[in-house]
């Protein structure tokens, strides 16, 4: 069986003010050729379709694009579930009618999962989509007051979904989860507030391979089964060292998965360049792709007039600008480390200690921990 492995395609991001979704188009478009050359029985997207729950018109078109062409030109099946990013509701609308063109989409968490059992020279392969839920939606739809977290969550419903799979037969998860042990991004939301979205790989283990969305850094987790194909596009200037790409993955009669990731060629990369103000402008011709989303840190002590705006006129993607002989002399917050780096509790337990001249107690901690809880669980919800 040979599968196509993507996530967190995030259509519909904006970053730094631009709007990518020419960008995300020329690398869709490179995934369709992907598909016509290597020709896979399957492509499998495991979550973060969409970059918010009401994605814009744009979004909406470029997804019902992609997936038009690779089910009615390609004639691919294909296996998509929601993360975390999308509205499941939204994102689940007509999935039995879409089923029978092979476009099988798991939006909300309706009862057990289900699986998808695909045919090769071989034998049977089930696919086991197991889309975003949170805990208390678990616990709700199905009847399982244990799922207090996330870990224990996704723990019920692999075991829901094995009970109808023989022991013996090549399984595939598909989950868009946060494995502990894996590599961050700044691009990522949290799923939950000091670890408890984190699971375990070991729930894992049952499977033959483990197609993951979520993190950002195309990485293995626990072995090498078990992966992230990272996300489709640089969405932070933390990613810039990453090279996006797609899983290739072929299993053979016993279930051995064989792992290519197959890297994607940006239109405009994202980048950090550094140097001195005057040797940049004047030597910008060695500085790669002028048109490219561009970070640049400035290591000049001197005051400089609009930097930005100057040096737009060589490179204008310039979206931010870091001056880190200046800033780093002075620490207005009165922080031990760069903020951008803490986490919400922390760079609140530090503005607390500032303004009243108190450290947090616990019981703070836990009512700003209650607080943030319900903040990113609204940023993840949406009422449909």
């Amino acid at each position: 069986m040979r599968f196509l492995h993507t996530s967190d395609w995030h259509l519909g991001r904006i970053f730094h003010g631009i709007h990518l979704t020419d960008d995300q188009a020329f690398l869709l478009n490179q995934f369709i050729d992907l598909i016509r050359d290597s020709k896979p029985q399957a492509v499998v997207i495991a979550g973060d379709i969409y970059d918010r729950a009401v994605p814009p018109t744009e979004a909406v078109e470029l997804l019902n694009e992609t997936l038009s062409r690779i089910i009615l030109d390609c004639q691919t099946p294909v296996i998509l579930i929601a993360g975390n990013h999308d509205s499941p509701e939204r994102i689940g609308f007509g999935n039995k009618l879409l089923a029978r063109e092979g476009l099988h989409v798991f939006g909300p968490l309706t009862g057990k999962p289900r699986t998808i059992v695909l045919e090769d020279e071989y034998g049977p392969v089930h696919f086991v989509p197991l889309t975003y839920a949170e805990p208390s939606i678990v616990r709700e739809r199905l009847q399982e007051p244990e799922a207090l977290d996330h870990e224990h969550a996704l723990n019920i419903m692999i075991n829901h979904a094995l009970s109808q799979i023989p022991p013996s037969a090549r399984k595939v998860a598909i989950a868009h989860a946060f494995l502990s042990g894996g590599s961050v991004s700044d691009s990522e939301r949290p799923l939950s507030v000091g670890g408890s979205g984190m699971v375990s790989a070991d729930l894992f283990k049952p499977f033959n391979y483990t197609a993951l969305g979520h993190l950002h850094h195309s990485q293995k987790v626990g072995n090498d089964s078990i992966r992230y194909p990272g996300s489709l596009f640089k969405y932070s200037f933390s990613e810039a060292n990453q090279t996006k790409g797609i899983n290739l993955v072929e299993l053979d009669a016993q279930g051995q998965a064989r792992i290519e990731n197959i890297p994607l060629m940006p239109h405009r990369d994202v980048r950090i360049l550094e140097g001195y103000f005057k040797e940049i402008l004047e030597h910008a011709d060695s500085f790669g792709n002028r048109g490219d989303y561009l970070q640049i840190v400035l290591k000049d002590t001197d005051p400089i007039l609009d930097p930005i705006g100057q040096l737009r006129n060589v490179f204008p993607n310039v979206l931010a600008i870091e001056r880190p002989n200046i800033t780093n002399k002075g620490n207005l917050l009165g922080l031990k480390a760069d903020h951008r780096k803490l986490t919400e509790k922390a760079l609140f337990a530090s503005f607390f200690e500032q303004m009243t001249g108190q450290t947090i107690n616990p019981e703070q901690e836990r009512e700003l921990t209650d607080v943030l809880e319900e903040t990113f669980r609204e940023l993840r919800e949406v009422t449909v």
